[in-house]
């Protein structure tokens, strides 16, 4: 008869807890206590991001599917995991205070045992920045990018950039929003009817200093031309905004928690740099990082600039007041309710 599982055999603690090897513990060093810390905080990481790669990429195949309903298991299983996604994100956020337990001194006892080593060689983060929708020509610092990887690494975030990435899915996903090319649901001339109407009720809501808005409403709204350089297109961006102002319809409030989630994604991302900026600044000053970079001012270029899911954000420049909103016609309502 097969024996139970064990604990620590199940979990293979024998391997985890025995891979902190300490550099500051070599005969010829001095010793550094904070090296331990320093070392399981950034296996933690490691191993979250593990976990945020494996729910990135089940989302991922399931968002590549030709047909996803908007009040089905897929999307709920989707807005789920993405959710998970971020509540590991702010724990992330939240390790910050403890390596901050570290002093500028007591980080010195072993920093210079460090290099070249640095966190910017995160072989896991970097693969997700790229399966999220992070172009290569969008990052901070492209020439110092790769420079400090081996080339094995190099070419698994090779493999991961040409893979369909979040944001392309659901770039997809919005274009195929199920009602907007059925007549029956619009009056008049159809949907582009109701565009040109939110069009006008939308300049009527700006003031003076915001006329400028009806220009690039236009150009991301109401085109049908997308830009090499747009992660959404403008059927894409249009299916957003009517998810946005109509999500109190009980079809449209999952698909708007799902848009709601990539923007935690990304402000989590943002305020995860932040803290890790700060915390650099307080530790090593305006030093170069272990790793050769510009340190701080490195991580301030990644922090204004790495934003995937910014597009989405964009959109609320658009919005108008509730009671305003153009009428739907019955069929529209009834779909839209469960009720057809």
């Amino acid at each position: 008869m097969k024996d139970g599982v064990y604990y620590s055999d199940y979990l293979q603690l024998d391997k985890i807890l025995n891979a902190q090897q300490l550099e500051s513990a070599r005969p010829d060093s001095q010793g550094a206590h904070d090296e331990m810390l320093f070392i399981v905080i950034h296996q933690a990481y490691e191993l979250w991001f593990k976990q945020i790669l494996f729910e990135v990429e089940s989302v991922a195949g399931i968002m590549a599917k030709s047909h996803i309903a908007d009040n089905s298991p897929d999307l709920y299983t989707v807005h789920h995991r993405l959710k998970r996604v971020v509540t590991i994100l702010q724990l992330l956020v939240g390790q910050i205070d403890i390596i901050e337990t570290m002093t500028p001194l007591d980080f010195l006892d072993f920093r210079d045992q460090l290099r070249p080593a640095s966190g910017f060689q995160s072989i896991q983060f970097k693969i997700l920045e790229a399966l999220l929708g992070l172009k290569m020509e969008n990052r901070h610092g492209q020439e110092y990018y790769i420079s400090q990887l081996r080339p094995e690494d190099v070419v698994k975030i090779r493999d991961a950039e040409k893979k369909t990435p979040m944001i392309a899915l659901i770039n997809q996903w919005l274009e195929r929003m199920p009602f907007f090319d059925d007549p029956k649901y619009w009056e008049g001339k159809g949907q582009h009817e109701f565009w040109n109407k939110y069009r006008e009720i939308y300049e009527q809501s700006l003031n003076p200093a915001e006329k400028n808005n009806m220009q690039v409403f236009d150009q991301l709204m109401m085109g049908d031309k997308r830009k090499p350089e747009w992660a959404l297109s403008p059927r894409a961006r249009r299916a957003a905004l009517f998810i946005m102002l109509y999500r109190d319809y009980p079809l449209l409030q999952l698909p708007f928690g799902l848009l709601n989630v990539l923007l935690e994604i990304d402000e989590c991302l943002s305020i995860w740099r932040y803290r890790h900026m700060s915390m650099v600044h307080r530790i090593i000053g305006m030093r170069t990082g272990t790793g050769g970079s510009t340190g701080k001012d490195y991580l301030s270029g990644a922090l204004m600039k790495h934003h995937i899911f910014a597009e989405f954000a964009g959109l609320t420049s658009f919005l108008i007041e509730r009671g305003k909103l153009p009428k739907l016609s019955d069929e529209l309502k009834a779909k839209l309710g469960y009720s057809h």
